[in-house]
């Protein structure tokens, strides 16, 4: 079995609410306009911390670099999820859907009861809201 390793752009249309909540203020190393209100924000490159994707989301090692949170209005907020080889997400759902940008490597994904397909740099993946009857689950698979 060939083995895996892929670095996705993630675009989380909708965090937790605790979340949501932390990230109404810049994170930081961003930088505004002045000590007004902030109509841009910079993120300057390197200075958000990357953390280890948490066990109960992810198998094998796991990075999750934030690229930038949710602001109000909105509730996107993005990341850049990168998987060694063997790792995988587990099976979980995205309750206002998801994007995922390939940017490196090749994986593979697929929907609960679909067929598995491989995915490179460039592919693009959308992922349907997920219903309150949990339809559109989605993972990596091994």
């Amino acid at each position: 079995m060939k083995l895996f390793a892929t670095t996705a752009l993630s675009l989380f249309l909708a965090g937790s609410a605790s979340a949501q909540a932390a990230q109404t203020t810049p994170p930081a190393g961003a930088s505004g306009t002045n000590g007004a209100a902030r109509d841009m924000t910079v993120i300057r490159a390197g200075t958000q911390a990357s953390s280890q994707g948490p066990a109960r989301n992810f198998t094998g090692s796991v990075r999750v670099d934030p690229l930038f949170p949710a602001h109000p209005p909105s509730n996107t907020s993005g990341a850049c999820v990168t998987f060694e080889p063997g790792a995988r997400s587990a099976w979980h759902t995205h309750p206002q859907g998801q994007v995922l940008v390939v940017t490196a490597g090749v994986g593979r994904v697929r929907q609960w009861g679909g067929q598995v397909q491989e995915i490179r740099p460039g592919d693009v993946i959308w992922t349907r809201p997920a219903s309150s009857t949990g339809t559109a689950p989605h993972q990596a698979p091994p």
